[in-house]
């Protein structure tokens, strides 16, 4: 075919499904730069969201208890402190952190090592290979770790105090830690609760790939000024990436928690996220689609800044131990 004997013609695509250029392929994709951008991304993840969890956890509740009056993220907070304390606040931290941990390295690992191979044969960083390569990184990592989301949405809702008394009566859970939720799920609800919001987890591949599609093009554009980057320009750069990702694909974020929560597990059709979506604009219009946006854009946009903060002082610091480059 045209297509494999003129692979340079195709661009990205065409470099990597050259036949002849797979071992070279593999072997850029099992390298020591990979592991530490994968190490990195997943320990500056980790770092941050333990910072911000409680924002986290308003942010799920806003978006999965309908009838929760208070509106605001600091409201939501203060409200769930004091009806159920403290602890309430941070329920879940370190199944979630174990969960994070797992998917920022596949996503890492996978986005850095398609690009270094794409890279090692003299092709140019583009926007659309940012894109590519950050949706690729993406589905990889959603069809990997999904159901350890689906567990952690059940995990932080068991034993909540939610205003919907109908979720109320259908959302109680009583698992004892990650690995007991994932077992429980799927000896209930099959492969289809553990992969529950798979589709929409798709799409909002998306979010990632344009999240790093902007902070990639920015970094490039300020590095071509200044090389060397203070602290702060990674941390605003990072906030920028993640509020323009986040508002572009927010209502799939909404439906996907909502189908996550368990709530049509003892239904025998479940709705996908599409039908979600359609039952949220029937009740509540499109701010229905952003309810808790607020919460989201505080909590994400301050976890993500400070993740690719720490990200790139941890690239930065294990590099110069190992006497590697650090790839602009």
């Amino acid at each position: 075919m045209t297509i494999i004997s003129k692979p340079m013609n195709l661009g990205v695509l065409g470099s990597l499904l050259h036949f002849g250029e797979v071992p070279d392929f593999l072997r850029q994709l099992l390298t020591q730069k990979n592991l530490v951008h994968a190490f990195a991304g997943a320990l500056g993840g980790i770092t941050s969201l333990s910072v911000f969890f409680p924002l986290d956890t308003a942010r799920t509740r806003l978006q999965v208890d309908d009838q929760r009056k208070a509106k605001t993220t600091w409201k939501v907070i203060y409200e769930i402190f004091q009806e159920e304390g403290l602890s309430s606040l941070y329920r879940g931290l370190l199944p979630v952190l174990s969960s994070l941990y797992c998917s920022n390295f596949v996503y890492f690992y996978t986005f850095n090592g398609l690009k270094a191979a794409y890279i090692s044969k003299n092709a140019p960083e583009t926007v659309m290979v940012d894109l590519l390569f950050g949706f690729l990184a993406g589905v990889i990592n959603v069809l990997i770790t999904t159901p350890l989301w689906v567990a952690n949405t059940r995990i932080k809702l068991q034993g909540v105090n939610l205003k919907s008394e109908e979720m109320n009566k259908k959302v109680q859970y009583k698992y004892t830690g990650l690995v007991d939720a994932v077992q429980q799920i799927f000896r209930e609800e099959g492969f289809r609760g553990l992969w529950s919001g798979t589709r929409a987890s798709l799409v909002l591949a998306t979010n990632p790939a344009i999240q790093f599609t902007v902070y990639e093009t920015v970094k490039r554009y300020m590095r071509g000024i200044n090389k060397e980057l203070p602290s702060w320009k990674y941390f605003v750069i990072g906030a920028i990436a993640k509020t323009v990702a986040t508002i572009l694909t927010y209502p799939c974020q909404v439906a996907q928690c909502k189908q996550r929560s368990g709530y049509w597990k003892d239904e025998s059709k479940r709705p996908n996220f599409i039908i979600i979506i359609a039952q949220i604009l029937r009740q509540g219009g499109v701010k229905g689609l952003y309810k808790g946006l607020e919460a989201k854009l505080t909590q994400t946009v301050l976890t993500a800044a400070f993740m690719f903060l720490t990200y790139e002082k941890i690239l930065t610091f294990t590099f110069s131990l190992l006497g590697v480059e650090k790839r602009k």
